[in-house]
């Protein structure tokens, strides 16, 4: 790992309040075991949201679980192209999104929010498929569209927990 890169990495984590001991700190840890860098997130999510209501807390886990496999899928191996080096950063990036949208739309009642959480869901999905193609990659096989998936907080008979969908009637 080039000097360059870890210097690049503790001036961004300083940037963002860990402050220079601990960002040096993270990044030794981070670059002898990249797993440690999940361990972070969940400890700075564990933190922070330790004093959240417990109805908020599935939201939070589906949350830090998102985040979390973001930050570990996001650590590539460096293949000396930086296109294919984007592409293979962002398609995780961008799969985070997917997954906080779609707790939104598990979790949350705004349904201006719930909107933009769909949105986010169809615009990222496009966005990465365009990223495959500028790169001639093979895109990913075909998935039913994501559906606006109701608030758990209201009980509709309608809605199938364990699948995350709409029965037909």
């Amino acid at each position: 790992m080039s000097s360059t890169f870890r210097s690049s990495i503790c001036s961004h984590a300083a940037a963002i309040g860990l402050g220079a001991v601990a960002a040096a700190a993270l990044s030794s840890t981070y670059f002898a075991n990249p797993q440690s860098l999940a361990v972070y997130v969940s400890a700075i999510c564990a933190k922070s949201f330790g004093s959240a209501p417990s109805a908020e807390a599935p939201y939070l886990a589906d949350s830090v679980s998102a985040m979390t496999k973001m930050m570990i899928d996001m650590g590539i191996r460096p293949s000396g192209d930086v296109d294919t080096d984007f592409v293979e950063m962002m398609v995780p990036h961008h799969q985070g999104a997917i997954e906080m949208a779609q707790a939104e739309l598990r979790y949350g009642r705004n349904e201006r929010l719930r909107r933009m959480a769909h949105e986010i869901i169809v615009t990222q999905l496009q966005e990465m498929t365009a990223m495959r193609l500028a790169l001639g990659q093979p895109l990913l096989p075909s998935v039913p569209s994501p559906i606006q998936i109701p608030p758990t907080a209201t009980n509709n008979s309608k809605y199938d927990n364990a699948t995350h969908l709409i029965k037909e009637p």
